[in-house]
């Protein structure tokens, strides 16, 4: 270890694992330069040193490329996060690590506010930033502390509850071309994501079991789902005409996966020729579930045909089917002798229960 001059400035010349490092001091007074080289020195040897320098030389913009690179292939929707980085890097981009704190990622929040972001958009663009800080600190060695993990989420209320009726469903395939009209159909009888539909295989699919299976949901896990005759139907006829160049069980006239943007179009324009008002192509998940609650299908296989979690996301559609808690305010009438006496008025006397 060592100074030497660079114009005014004083260097350090330091020995670490078999490589020279150089950075500079920020000094041109000999003595104090000497003080911080006796401070870096002590670093060195508590092994602090160098993870600091990575948090002062290493940019929000490098993290963000390295976890692409590293970890965006694991990615169930690259492209997704591929949006919520291009979001970030105009505020954090340029910053070192060691300058992100809670209070300027609590600026950044205010700023997607004023840009009219909802809350769920910033807590997703928030969570693949504390993401990648995880790995920095845990796997690349870069820093030492997450920011992101010290600043609150943003309370999200974007719940829908919106589905189709059976006349909105018959205007809606009929407008649809038939390769749309397919998937339509099949995410109505599926509950599946347009993520699983597009990536859906013909080795996912088992026509004598009567069965679709998702290799690999939004969280990760597999999923085997039974198809009823509508599916089975819509299958057989796929199958007749199976790709050579695919094994994917909806993709394009060139036999090439269907691009998301291009069905999200073709989808919107179908819904705006019907004039369907405020109609998504996940709402196509929730009539599903909605449906299946209306028919009086129990909240836990629900549940499971949606691949949630927790039952507490399968609840919310629980008020579709009032019908279900009829037994619950009956079981007051057990034991009771009903008695509905009638004034002159039409109206039910007192003391007409005993």
């Amino acid at each position: 270890m060592g100074l030497y001059k660079r114009g005014k400035v004083w260097w350090m010349a330091i020995s670490y694992q078999g490589k020279q490092v150089r950075r500079p001091t920020g000094t041109a007074n000999r003595r104090l330069a000497e003080s911080i080289l006796a401070k870096v020195t002590v670093n060195i040897v508590e092994g602090r040193f160098f993870d600091i320098l990575e948090e002062k030389d290493r940019t929000f913009a490098e993290m963000m490329e390295k976890y692409m690179a590293e970890h965006g292939t694991k990615l169930a929707s690259r492209t997704h996060y591929q949006g919520y980085i291009k979001n970030l890097l105009p505020f954090f981009g340029g910053r070192r690590l060691a300058e992100i704190t809670p209070k300027l990622i609590v600026r950044y929040k205010t700023k997607r506010y004023d840009d009219g972001v909802k809350p769920a958009t910033i807590n997703r663009e928030l969570a693949v930033m504390k993401h990648a800080f995880n790995l920095a600190i845990r796997e690349w060695e870069w820093c030492r502390d997450n920011p992101v993990s010290r600043v609150a989420m943003e309370k999200e209320n974007n719940r829908r509850d919106r589905w189709l009726i059976y006349k909105e469903e018959e205007q809606l395939i009929q407008v649809a071309p038939p390769w749309l009209r397919e998937i339509i159909l099949f995410a109505l009888h599926t509950g599946m994501r347009r993520g699983e539909i597009l990536s859906l295989t013909w080795q996912g699919v088992d026509l004598f079991r009567r069965t679709v299976t998702v290799f690999r949901s939004k969280n990760g896990e597999r999923r085997t789902i039974p198809i009823n005759q509508t599916v089975m139907a819509l299958l057989k006829e796929k199958g007749k005409v199976r790709s050579l160049k695919t094994n994917l069980v909806f993709r394009s006239s060139a036999h090439t996966p269907i691009n998301k943007d291009n069905l999200r179009r073709a989808f919107t324009l179908a819904v705006t020729r019907t004039k369907i008002e405020d109609f998504h192509f996940h709402d196509l998940r929730h009539t599903f579930a909605t449906r299946l609650i209306q028919q009086g299908v129990e909240i836990y296989k629900v549940q499971r045909l949606l691949g949630h979690k927790s039952p507490i996301m399968t609840q919310r559609y629980a008020h579709h089917y009032p019908e279900s808690l009829r037994d619950g305010v009956e079981i007051l009438d057990k034991g009771r002798k009903v008695i509905t006496i009638l004034s002159h008025s039409g109206g039910v006397s007192p003391g007409g229960i005993v």
